[in-house]
């Protein structure tokens, strides 16, 4: 038996700690959609900067929780209890949606089965070095390996930034976990395991600010990459008994540790034995494998000269992101030394 939902049945909500710069945009961006939803619920977390005001100029509803929660999963689950609506949405405070995004997540759960839905993610700006690398490294991901996931029923991870789920399932895991740092990858896993479906929509877009210095990207990529290897630590068992998410897993957990280190150091060191500096080659000899799928991605938004022109970032913000997923790796894994503080990343 088949579903069909409008925006009248859609509950938004977004977390917010000390978001007042930016929680406007999100907002009025949320109230222009074609399918509005019912109502938005922004959650103060007990914010020091005027985030409450900001919110309640613009009409949406506002709560605050007795204490900061401290992640914002505990933000959001903290504001489940609000929603009255059989779909629910997480949205960031520093995330903008296109006009027609939660439209293009609604069909997604004319099935049954469908517990989350996603959508593609792009940068909302693309100024400094670290803001290009991470939009050609969303442009492949989303053009290529979550179409991939897709394909077989199986994103990897419902992200965290733009998200709509069954309530009534969201409500049956007891919301979002703050057990590990990536809240959004613990969600989905959970949901894999539990027999549901997750869908990935790459027509709904969303963009999210992205870290635009150094500092603020290592913060963000410290919380992913521990958060990353703590989802290992904690659903391995389950997820090898999920098929394909399984590979997808494996694959990934692969390229962030031994691949990383191979990365890291192998290349290097053989340039040094032998002498050859044109071993380093090594580092962009997937260039032609990365553009094609950015390519692809980049030409419907008339956006090639953008790409072309960020790629060198690329390649240098995923020296930077080995190095963050071995160290993770090292303190999770071999030293017993699990990050738990949540730090926002931008």
């Amino acid at each position: 038996m088949l579903s069909f939902f409008t925006g009248a049945d859609v509950t938004v909500i977004v977390p917010a700690f000390n978001e007042a710069a930016s929680v406007a945009d999100t907002i009025r961006s949320l109230q222009a959609q074609t399918a509005r939803p019912r109502e938005i619920i922004v959650v103060d977390d007990c914010s020091t900067d005027g985030t409450a005001d900001v919110a309640r100029a613009l009409g949406v509803i506002v709560v605050r929780p007795p204490a900061n929660t401290g992640s914002k999963a505990g933000a959001q689950t903290f504001a489940l209890r609000y929603v009255r609506t059989p779909l629910t949405i997480a949205v960031d405070a520093d995330t903008v949606l296109a006009a027609d995004a939660i439209e293009r997540l609604l069909p997604a759960f004319a099935q049954r089965g469908v517990a989350a839905a996603c959508g593609f993610v792009l940068p909302q700006r693309v100024r400094s070095m670290w803001e290009r690398g991470r939009y050609v490294e969303y442009l492949f991901a989303f053009t290529y390996y979550k179409r991939v996931q897709e394909y077989y029923g199986k994103p990897l991870i419902s992200s965290g930034c733009f998200s709509m789920y069954r309530t009534a399932i969201l409500r049956g895991q007891r919301g979002w976990s703050n057990r590990t740092l990536a809240e959004d990858m613990d969600l989905t896993w959970s949901l894999y395991q539990a027999g549901y479906a997750v869908r990935f929509v790459p027509d709904a877009v969303c963009y999210p600010i992205e870290p635009r210095t150094f500092r603020l990207m290592g913060t963000q990529l410290q919380r992913w990459s521990h958060g990353f290897i703590q989802n290992v630590k904690l659903h391995w068992r389950g997820v090898l008994a999920v098929p394909y998410l399984r590979s997808a897993v494996a694959v990934a957990f692969w390229d962030a540790t031994l691949a990383a280190a191979l990365y890291l150091v192998a290349l290097p060191v053989l340039a040094l034995l032998f002498a050859n500096p044109w071993l380093l080659l090594g580092y962009v000899i997937d260039a032609p494998a990365v553009l094609v799928p950015v390519l692809a991605g980049a030409a419907p938004r008339r956006e090639v000269g953008r790409a072309l022109a960020s790629v060198p970032a690329f390649f240098v913000l995923r020296l930077v992101n080995a190095v963050y997923f071995l160290r993770a790796a090292c303190a999770e894994l071999l030293l017993g030394r699990p990050l738990r503080r949540y730090k926002k990343g931008h």
